[in-house]
């Protein structure tokens, strides 16, 4: 083996040098120097968010074709850097908390390791390297699950999304065996395209619907997302802010490829009429269940299901125009998921509160994080002028611009649950600003590093929608990979 090729993989060895650093002054670091641990790992990831950017943009394959990396892929990768730096600003202050700190390296660790598995996601063009990378990612998010030992709602998370993630990775393989052997024994995505040209069988079907349950499973698309709610609701809102919009964000892109690259010319006969039944089940059960949820990390977990099915809407566009709106969406979505979460995490880091309910009348008490809060709900919401209108709106237009009236079907469906998330969404909203009665939480200083993540995830919900070159370079980045 020609270990030069390794140099290829510049983003996941940036990645690899901070969790070396993080994991040598874990062990071997003194008392005192454990304590400089979380502003130590916040500054690298900083800087390495920071390098991933501005890495010069080149196509380069390694290891025969089965890791890629260009433009598309760099530029998903930082934007997943981006929501890990907002959680770990808004972490902060948990892991230094007394149940915490002494295990908050294991947490850091954990967590660097699950990107590194979404960064070989990415850059997968081969099965193999694929499912290596799922691996990578879901097997430690199960530990972070069950970070709080002390709490038994912790262990059962853990328990069901280990169980759900072995079952749907049983469930993909079993899909890729059956593409295995349609492809004559090669796994690489082109060679799959190549070789199912023309087959429409019974088995072919099988294996599609096999591939897209496993890998629905991480974007908790339905009926694939049980697992999501009770997971949400148990992890540390940390775990769960992690959860929403990171291991999202790489499967997304991960699916795009996979389908289009691998599967592109199976679209019309075969999983084109799959994924719009998925979309809308997706869209629809997530809005219908979130209306009843007054837990608000239940409620942020069915949010969550919906907002998967928009991001998905990209996919069935099979282009450029597509993925760019894509990954457009996500960065928009980490944002604004991100502030919500913020918001949670400091109330429940001070008075342990997570229901709908105690939100009543925050405005008197913390109106800043009253108002972030109403910022980050018209922006999932679609309210324009924040940046998840503009989201929304891109990624229905990439859509219709294929001019299917099935397409316009769909957008059209998803237009009117977008009225229903409207609604659920300004719940919130309503308990914050109009709800009688006293204020249930008392005026509190969140933690500066709180402060800065929810800063960083406000200018984001103002500006995204408005500077108008973050959705071109999204669309460039996407017509690099097409080009490929």
């Amino acid at each position: 083996m020609d270990y030069s090729q390794f140099g290829a993989m510049l983003p996941e060895l940036i990645i690899l040098g901070v969790f070396f650093v993080v994991l040598l002054w874990d062990v071997f670091g003194g008392e005192s120097a454990r304590k400089a641990l979380t502003p130590l790992t916040t500054i690298l990831f900083g800087l390495a968010t920071v390098a991933i950017w501005i890495l010069p943009s080149s196509n380069i394959a390694a290891f025969g074709g089965m890791y890629v990396d260009d433009m598309a892929c760099k530029t998903m990768k930082a934007i997943l850097n981006v929501g890990v730096f907002i959680v770990l600003l808004q972490s902060a202050k948990w892991v230094e908390s007394d149940q915490v700190a002494i295990r908050k390296g294991e947490f850091y660790e954990l967590m660097l390791v699950t990107l590194f598995g979404m960064y070989l996601m990415i850059s997968a063009r081969h099965f193999l390297l694929f499912v290596i990378g799922l691996e990578s990612a879901s097997l430690p998010l199960a530990a972070m699950v069950a970070f709080n030992k002390r709490h038994y709602e912790s262990h059962e998370a853990a328990f069901k999304y280990i169980i759900t993630a072995v079952f749907s990775s049983a469930v993909l393989l079993m899909g890729l065996s059956f593409v295995y052997a349609f492809s004559g024994g090669s796994l690489y995505f082109n060679d799959i395209a190549a070789a199912v040209i023309g087959e429409e069988s019974g088995l072919l079907v099988c294996a599609l619907a096999f591939v897209i349950a496993g890998i629905g499973f991480k974007l908790s698309l339905v009926p694939f997302h049980l697992w999501t709610a009770d997971v949400y609701q148990g992890a540390p809102t940390a775990v769960t802010s992690y959860l929403s919009v990171i291991s999202k964000g790489s499967a997304a892109f991960a699916f795009f490829v996979i389908f289009v690259q691998a599967f592109g010319t199976l679209y019309s006969a075969l999983w084109e009429w799959m994924m719009y039944a998925v979309i809308i089940a997706t869209i629809t059960v997530g809005n219908l269940f979130a209306i009843r949820q007054k837990n608000m990390k239940r409620f942020m977990a069915f949010s969550s299901i919906s907002q998967a099915g928009y991001i998905m809407l990209g996919v069935m566009t099979e282009s450029a125009l597509g993925l760019g709106s894509m990954m457009y969406y996500i960065f928009v979505y980490i944002v604004s998921n991100l502030a919500v979460f913020s918001v949670i995490s400091a109330i429940e880091n001070k008075t342990g509160k997570l229901s709908m309910d105690d939100y009543d009348g925050l405005h008197k008490t913390n109106p800043w994080l009253s108002f972030a809060m109403t910022l980050a709900m018209f922006s999932l919401a679609g309210i324009p002028p924040f940046a998840g209108f503009f989201s929304k709106f891109l990624i229905f237009t990439s859509v219709t611009a294929s001019n299917s009236m099935a397409l316009y079907m769909l957008v059209l469906i998803a237009l009117i649950n977008t009225i229903i998330s409207l609604y659920y969404y300004l719940l919130v909203v309503k308990a914050i600003w109009i709800n009688p009665g006293e204020a249930k939480v008392e005026s509190f200083k969140s933690d500066g590093s709180q402060r800065v993540a929810l800063w960083i995830c406000v200018a984001g919900i103002i500006l995204f929608g408005l500077v108008s070159s973050i959705y071109q370079y999204c669309i460039d980045s996407a017509t690099n990979l097409i080009m490929l």
